[in-house]
């Protein structure tokens, strides 16, 4: 160990800077009698550096007095730096126990602490406290040391109670954004970050730490400014690497976002976070197989890496690659690995088995906000009968926006939980009393698969948000249609289909969504078809298909939305050359705003939906603007939601059940420009008088499923 810095914590265990304890007096007090001279000479060598020699001088003194209170807390300082911590904890502890000294008590809070021994690191340090309340560096720690028990309002508390007495003291300020952050209460953690930086600007760490909480604020580009100044710091920064990488990716901007998962594991080849993140952003690209492989690498460094194992199960849904059997194979690989050991952790319900009375359902999605999910269980949720239903909404995510606050107002009971580990959601949910618990994720971002695994509720249904199977058998019922799933699918899951009468989902449009225009044909003199979702449902077959359609149609164009700028945009426009269609025909773009993407619809004659994967909400968008929507039925549910819509929504004409179809439902179309301009017109009311919008009978129709579970559940339970 070398001489300790002026600015650096003085080996006696004061706490105080060594600039300010041992450096200007000659020694602390001993108690006396004939090794106070040995004594002194051990504490000159200790603060020169010189441990060995100071080391000696202990243990000899010790010899001749082995109850010396200073010479065991002094070595046990040493055993401490050297991270022989039991060895620390021993002598110190033997030390507090003859002659109690705050500089005692706090050394061994950090020997126990070092040891994992939080609740006597805790008690010391507040021993500590009770001999000095505004020893800062003791708030500090017993702060640190609660924030890893959980306990983070007590650890806020002593962060506070250190800054009174040091408003100077940087480490603080960061421990108090760290605490604030594990709350979600970013906007505090933010300020608490700026003001370490403005003490210590020179600090990797707090940038970083600064940009995650921009980043989870939706401010990215103050995010992307921390990471980037985070590693003009520190350059084999891999954390930061990553982190930009996930900013980039949010930004629409993969090509850079790749660019930096790649700088990350050039300096952490074992960085199972940032496969996975790679994975997830040559997903976006469309690059499924490479996704694929990159989540199985997480996976292999980080066997319980189960958001990893999510992003693998749900790209394989979108690959065309694997059949249902081995889809279903690998999430039941999943329950194996995840769900299994969960089992035993499980207790009884003791809900009240009476089919007729209330029931509690709660909701639980990441998603309570500007997103497709929302958009289709906000009808529901508006609609509910709450002398049939109390309705409990468990959010898990922080970010909110206006659609958030109209969901939260629709539920008797708003719960945002992302701050609650699996055992304390489960036990929160059980403690609610939940009857019927509602998954609205699956496998997809945010989710909590592993709290369901716990089963708190008797009665657990997936629905809305996933493509397939949960694979647990902690998850009865999965809600779906007869037209998205057909009898013959019904081995491939893992909960029991229950198929509501009218319709899949119920669709609200939103309140920006602009006036049908005429149609775009009528003026141009040439058929605009339109690919307008997401860039990752765009398979290669989908531009064979799309190019042949092209070319039997010589005069038309094809409008693509969603398109990221860069390498994916070039290979896009090269397979399409390769195909016969030149770029003069193609007209690409990326991402838009809500309000601007809405107004891109109405440039769009006939809409191309994509597969194997159909459209969502964009489905549902297209044909409220008056657009119909060209749907290539296939077997597996992501296939064939599209399907449901056009099924619910009286349009089945637009369906194709084989390629051959596709092209001559579009052709057909595209050929009568005034039938096509009478659809156009008319599509918006005859959808809204379809039980695709019918809110109040969908939302009917769905708490019937609720009774008729529920009561199965009562006559099994009595």
């Amino acid at each position: 160990m070398s001489k300790p810095g002026r600015n650096d914590l003085c080996p006696c265990g004061s706490g105080k800077k060594y600039k300010q304890c041992c450096q200007q007096r000659k020694a602390p007090a001993t108690s006396g009698g004939p090794d106070a001279a040995a004594l002194q000479a051990a504490l000159e060598h200790h603060r020169a550096g010189r441990l060995p020699q100071a080391q000696a001088i202990y243990q000899q003194i010790l010899q001749a007095e082995p109850d010396h209170p200073d010479a065991l807390h002094y070595l046990g300082a040493i055993a401490s730096g050297e991270g022989r911590h039991r060895d620390a904890a021993d002598l110190i502890g033997k030390a507090v126990r003859i002659r109690p000294s705050r500089a005692m008590h706090y050394n061994l809070g950090n020997a126990l602490k070092a040891l994992g021994e939080l609740d006597g690191a805790a008690e010391s340090y507040r021993e500590a406290l009770a001999l000095k309340p505004d020893y800062a560096e003791a708030h500090v720690n017993l702060g640190n040391t609660l924030q890893a028990q959980g306990k983070l309002e007590e650890a806020i508390g002593h962060y506070r109670s250190a800054l009174l007495s040091r408003p100077d003291l940087a480490d603080a300020h960061v421990n108090l954004g760290n605490a604030l952050r594990a709350q979600d209460r970013l906007e505090e953690a933010a300020e608490s970050y700026r003001r370490a930086l403005a003490l210590r600007p020179d600090h990797a760490e707090t940038h970083f730490h600064l940009g995650l909480v921009s980043r989870a604020l939706d401010n990215l580009d103050e995010a992307v400014a921390c990471y980037r100044k985070a590693l003009a710091l520190k350059p084999d920064y891999a954390e930061a690497y990553n982190n930009l990488g996930i900013a980039l990716r949010v930004q629409g901007k993969p090509d850079e976002a790749i660019e930096q998962y790649h700088k990350a594991l050039a300096l952490k080849p074992d960085y199972a976070e940032a496969f996975s993140n790679l994975g997830s952003a040559l997903k976006n690209q469309g690059h499924l197989d490479e996704a694929i492989e990159y989540y199985r690498r997480a996976l292999a460094l980080k066997p319980d890496f189960v958001d990893a194992y999510s992003n693998l199960l749900f790209s394989m849904q979108f690959s065309s690659n694997y059949s249902l059997a081995e889809l279903f194979a690998e999430h039941l690989r999943f329950a194996a690995q995840y769900e299994a050991p969960l089992k035993p952790l499980r207790k009884a319900h003791r809900n009240s088995p009476d089919p007729q009375r209330r029931l509690k359902v709660g909701y639980v999605s990441a998603d309570f906000y500007r997103h497709a999910a929302a958009f289709f269980i906000e009808p529901v949720l508006a609609n509910h009968d709450k002398s049939r239903v109390e309705v409990y909404c468990y959010y898990n995510n922080t970010r909110r926006d206006e659609l958030t606050e109209r969901i939260a107002g629709y539920a008797d009971h708003w719960v945002p939980c992302r701050g609650l580990s699996d055992d304390q959601l489960a036990e929160r949910i059980r403690s609610d009393g939940i009857d019927i618990l509602v998954d609205l994720s699956g496998h997809t971002a945010g989710n909590r698969m592993l709290m369901f695994a716990r089963k708190p509720a008797p009665l657990q249904v997936t629905y809305l948000g996933y493509p397939g199977t949960s694979g647990l058998s902690a998850m009865d019922y999965r809600i779906t249609d007869r037209y998205a799933d057909p009898e013959e699918n019904e081995a491939y899951y893992s909960e029991k289909l229950i198929r509501l009468p009218d319709s899949l989902c119920c669709y609200r449009p939103t309140g920006d969504m602009p006036e049908v225009a005429p149609l775009p044909a009528l003026q141009n003199g040439y058929i605009t078809f339109g690919s307008l979702n997401n860039f990752n449902k765009v398979s290669d077959q989908c531009i064979e298909l799309w190019s042949a359609l092209l070319r039997a149609v010589p005069t038309s164009r094809l409008l693509m939305l969603t398109v990221p700028e860069g390498t994916a945009r070039e290979q896009l426009i090269g397979k399409f050359a390769g195909l016969g269609i030149s770029a003069e025909r193609l007209e690409l773009h990326g991402k838009f705003p809500s309000r601007e993407f809405h107004q891109m619809f109405r440039r769009v004659d006939i809409a191309l939906d994509p597969f194997p994967v159909t459209g969502g909400t964009t489905t549902c968008e297209t044909l409220w603007m008056g657009v119909p929507v060209i749907v290539l039925v296939g077997q597996r549910y992501i296939s064939r939601v599209g399907y449901s819509f056009l099924s619910a929504a009286g349009l089945r004409d637009f369906a194709a059940h084989t390629h051959e179809d596709y092209i001559k439902v579009a052709t057909r179309m595209g050929g009568n420009i005034p039938l096509l301009a009478e659809i156009h017109d008319g599509l918006r009311a005859r959808m809204a008088a379809s039980p695709l919008c019918g809110e109040a009978a969908f939302t009917r129709n769905l708490e019937n499923a609720y009774r008729e579970m529920w009561a199965k559940w009562c006559n099994a339970a009595t």
